[in-house]
């Protein structure tokens, strides 16, 4: 379809690794301590918000701080609970012999470069909450990496797995990829993906 695709954009939760098992333990944990009584399945619909929005949505008013903090600790201790996605690896480590490649997620900053050391390739740029004003869905991310690479809108790719993806790739009119495999669903008109490695069709 493609033929100019200079940057791929990938999502990491539900995209590159999934990491529910890391989230419902965690999650668990802190429904204990904070006694909240918030199943993970509410708190799975929201997953591809940043933490704080995720709270927010959940109507959690007090100690959302001290929750966030809890939950990256937790989950940063827990981190063997999180999987790569079959043939992430080598795909990601031929599409970076001809394009660059970038993640926008929202997970923090601190765990994200944890997780991608598991792949055995360096990504052009990270972005995570911690680097923007705007989380997703605002295409404020997007249009950062596409800045910092002086590349065109129309030669990048987005691949995603949540709604929230969806729409920040509409708002910053690049193309998107939702990945089937991950967490969410969509009932927009859009291509699809059904494995990793199908990135390859459209660029």
């Amino acid at each position: 379809m493609k033929n100019k695709t200079k940057i791929i954009i990938f999502d990491l939760d539900g995209v590159l690794i999934n990491s529910l098992d890391n989230m419902k333990y965690t999650w668990s944990k802190v429904r204990k301590k904070f006694k909240l009584n918030i199943p993970f399945k509410n708190y799975e619909r929201n997953i591809g918000l940043p933490f704080l929005k995720i709270l927010k949505k959940l109507n959690i008013k007090n100690n959302r701080i001290e929750i966030k903090n809890y939950y990256k600790k937790i989950s940063s201790q827990n981190l063997q609970k999180i999987k790569m996605y079959k043939n992430v690896n080598k795909t990601i480590i031929d599409l970076k012999k001809k394009y660059k490649l970038a993640i926008f997620t929202s997970k923090d900053k601190e765990r994200t470069i944890k997780i991608l050391k598991k792949i055995n390739t360096k990504f052009d740029i990270i972005l995570t909450p911690d680097d923007l004003r705007f989380g997703k869905p605002h295409p404020q991310g997007i249009n950062k990496i596409l800045k910092k690479t002086k590349i065109k809108k129309k030669d990048c790719i987005y691949v995603g797995d949540s709604y929230q993806d969806f729409i920040a790739a509409k708002r910053a009119k690049v193309e998107f990829l939702f990945a089937l495999w991950g967490y969410g669903k969509i009932k927009n008109k859009t291509n699809k993906i059904k494995k990793i490695s199908d990135v390859a069709k459209f660029i």
